[in-house]
């Protein structure tokens, strides 16, 4: 990420906008994090059909009565397991990319988020140091600004160093 400088570091609104960015990428991670979380309770649910589905298997070898009788069966329970043991190693292997590239994604925004505030910080450290060594006068009321044209703040501006005739000058009493 890259900042605009300014004359005391970095420009504080890219860098907010920066970190909320950042929180809202680690929102999103933790969504999918939560996601894969989901996906392992669907290969447990995997891995309880298939234990289901052999258990069926062994029934049916031990039982050889009725394996004799239907032979078409025990080849219908045994493809059916195979597809199951299929489709689980396939959702393992899902579940393990999903989980590294979010574990990677989660990795790369954390570093970014503390590059972040180390700026953050060494900006606001910079900034103290900065105005630290400042003194602060005040400056008197009827001080001549460049805001005001040179005319004394406590005067209407009016092109001349005179007060209206009408009104009477500033600080005085009227009787």
């Amino acid at each position: 990420m890259r900042f605009s400088v300014v004359d005391s570091g970095y420009d504080p609104r890219q860098v907010d906008f920066c970190l909320d960015e950042l929180a809202v990428r680690l929102t999103r991670l933790a969504a999918r994090a939560e996601v894969l979380a989901g996906a392992e309770r669907d290969a447990d649910q995997l891995r309880q059909e298939a234990t289901l589905l052999l258990a069926l298997v062994d029934r049916r070898r031990a039982d050889g009565d009725r394996a004799a009788a239907r032979p078409a069966d025990d080849r219908t329970a045994v493809d059916l397991l195979a597809r199951a043991r299929g489709e689980l190693d396939a959702a393992r292997e899902e579940a393990r990319y999903v989980r590294e590239r979010v574990y990677a994604e989660a990795v790369e925004a954390r570093r970014e988020f503390e590059a972040s505030l180390r700026a953050r910080r060494h900006r606001a450290d910079r900034t103290d140091h900065l105005l630290g060594g400042l003194t602060v006068e005040s400056v008197p009321v009827d001080t001549p600004t460049a805001a005001a044209g040179g005319v004394p703040a406590t005067r209407p501006a009016t092109g001349t160093d005179e007060a209206p005739v009408d009104q009477p000058e500033p600080g005085t009493r009227v009787a």
